[in-house]
């Protein structure tokens, strides 16, 4: 029975000045790097031996992933990284602070640019651009909405997580809110007007157990 765990990254700096970040690249602050420490703890004490951990281009998430490794004693194992575990992109509300926003636009607005599934936030005007990407071919994008993030995630995984599920293989998935967000909805067809109230916390993870089919027998969030 494959197991998959999935963990939103430790607190960064953005999310303790409650500013809208996406595609921005972040640290940790040092209660994010002693969440990602206690989540490694929590999943060592499940005795769960992964074969790969995926992860996003964005150092938040990637330094989460190496302590909770670290952690776990298998900073071995295969570890892939993608763009399309990012952050959904904010568009026009990137660097924004999110209570200065709902004072100028009012907390219904704001609501639905950050929890609507379809909804997509003010646009860039100008298009960034990343060596990081451009070597993919990839375009950051000007705005996203949840449903596009979704739609950007899903074929990492049925290309490269769920593969190694039905093998047999336990994944370990270390990404942002939004992006597993995507993935509880699409997991658990959770509904475009549910998905408002999913909520993933900061270095919490969560266990899933499958059939060989890929259904779902269980789900724990795994906490002290």
């Amino acid at each position: 029975m494959p197991t998959l765990v999935i963990m939103r990254h430790g607190e960064s700096q953005a999310n303790r000045d409650n500013i809208f970040t996406g595609w921005s690249d972040v640290a940790l602050t040092q209660k994010g790097v002693a969440q990602a420490h206690a989540a490694g703890k929590i999943i060592k004490a499940a005795n769960i031996q992964f074969d790969d951990v995926h992860t996003s281009f964005l150092k938040r998430a990637i330094i989460t992933t190496n302590i909770v490794l670290d952690e776990v004693g298998q900073n071995d194992i295969a570890e892939h990284k993608s763009w399309r575990l990012n952050e959904r992109h904010y568009g026009g509300l990137r660097g924004q602070n999110k209570l200065a926003v709902k004072q100028r636009v009012g907390e219904k607005q704001l609501k639905i640019w950050r929890r609507s599934f379809t909804v997509v936030p003010p646009k860039l005007t100008k298009r960034d651009e990343d060596p990081r990407y451009d070597r993919y071919g990839v375009k950051i994008p000007l705005a996203e909405s949840l449903e596009m993030t979704m739609q950007r995630l899903i074929p990492y995984w049925v290309d490269q997580i769920a593969p190694k599920l039905l093998a047999g293989k336990n994944q370990l998935v270390v990404a942002h809110g939004s992006t597993l967000r995507a993935l509880i909805k699409f997991l658990e067809n959770v509904s475009d007007e549910d998905i408002p109230n999913v909520e993933v916390p900061n270095g919490k993870p969560i266990r899933y157990d499958f059939d060989k089919r890929l259904n779902i027998v269980a789900k724990q969030l795994m906490a002290k």
